[in-house]
């Protein structure tokens, strides 16, 4: 994370105010964040994933589709995010009422899943944006943790690469780490054929 615009803002101040740079920004608790670039592993990580996923829904026949930009919009706090993989169901955009206009989803049942791919600022991952998606209902979230970046607690002593699926179970994320060869098991996707190495050697 850079610079951050001392002024909190509103939801509709921030969209308002969104330059056409090029640049990404976030909205987080009424601050204004540019996102750095990111790196070239984070990237690859990001498209593969985008396919794996692409193809799985593809298959299954199912309204979903991943945009390019778009932001998910938290219920309470004045946060706005832009995740590295944002899984759309089509067939809830026109409940959006944020959508059509701003790209923005604020309802649960638009997000089958939310990726996260952890760089620097990974504490956003692991704590804000966790308990963001946990409070919108989101019912499945990816936190992939390829470089080892998050803490002891989270990927180990010493820190091993970690895929984190966080299930939804009665209002809460439980959390299922994956290392190594290990399959990845999604809710969503339980016939997705995906390990974690997989995943860690698309960074390379």
């Amino acid at each position: 994370m850079t610079q951050a615009l001392p002024k909190l803002l509103t939801f509709n101040e921030f969209s308002e105010w969104y330059p056409n740079d090029g640049r990404r920004y976030e909205l987080h608790k009424g601050v204004i964040f540019e996102m750095p670039p990111p790196s070239g592993s984070h990237e690859k990580v990001v498209a593969f994933l985008s396919r794996k996923l692409t193809v799985e829904f593809d298959r299954l026949n199912l309204p979903y589709g991943i945009p390019k930009t778009a932001l998910v919009k938290t219920p309470t706090a004045e946060s706005a995010y832009s995740p590295d993989v944002l899984l759309l169901n089509l067939d809830n955009l026109d409940n959006e009422p944020l959508f059509q206009k701003q790209s923005t989803v604020s309802q649960a049942a638009s997000v089958p899943i939310v990726i996260e791919v952890v760089s620097t600022n990974w504490r956003d991952d692991y704590y804000n944006k966790f308990s963001d998606y946990e409070e919108m209902g989101i019912p499945e979230y990816w936190i992939a943790d390829y470089a080892a970046l998050g803490a002891r607690k989270f990927i180990g002593n010493p820190k091993q690469p970690t895929i984190f699926v966080c299930e939804l179970v009665d209002g809460e994320y439980q959390m299922t780490p994956f290392q190594g060869n290990t399959a990845i098991s999604s809710p969503t996707f339980p016939q997705l054929n995906l390990t974690t190495q997989q995943i860690f050697d698309a960074a390379n």
